[in-house]
């Protein structure tokens, strides 16, 4: 399903899935901001930043990302130098990967990078300074969908 609706005077497509007891409405904002305006944007908003546990979301984020005017969109997956891995703001995790290659656990991670898909093209995962500013996605759910 997809949608069109105005926000703050900006287009986003919401495309909206529901399965295995979870709900993947998604919402792109083609506002350009930063990694952490973009989290606390969605927080206020939405829910979260978008996560990609699995193929099936992975096609659902690649779908919304192509309404996008920035050639990525922020993700809700960040870096820790600290522990030295990725993690993904929601609880919910998986295993699915789709880094572009040289990329996440395969590259040189830096301090102050945080995940994001290529609008187009291949649609893999990248790192990406996280003050850059990019259009994001946020997942959104109706409280009639969300797990207990």
């Amino acid at each position: 399903m997809v949608t069109v609706e105005r926000e703050t005077g900006k287009e986003r497509r919401g495309h909206a899935a529901k399965g295995s007891g979870h709900c993947y409405n998604l919402v792109l904002i083609r506002e350009n901001r930063t990694w952490l305006e973009a989290v606390m944007f969605c927080r206020q908003h939405h829910v979260d930043l978008v996560s990609v546990p699995t193929l099936a979301v992975q096609s659902l984020v690649a779908a919304a990302a192509r309404g996008a005017s920035t050639p990525h969109v922020w993700l809700g997956l960040r870096y820790t130098c600290v522990l030295d891995l990725w993690f993904w703001l929601s609880p919910e995790g998986g295993c699915y990967s789709n880094w572009a290659p040289g990329k996440g656990p395969q590259g040189m991670a830096q301090c102050g990078v945080t995940g994001a898909l290529e609008s187009d093209g291949g649609q893999r995962w990248v790192s990406l300074p996280e003050t850059q500013r990019l259009n994001f996605i946020c997942s959104t759910c109706g409280s009639e969908y969300r797990d207990p």
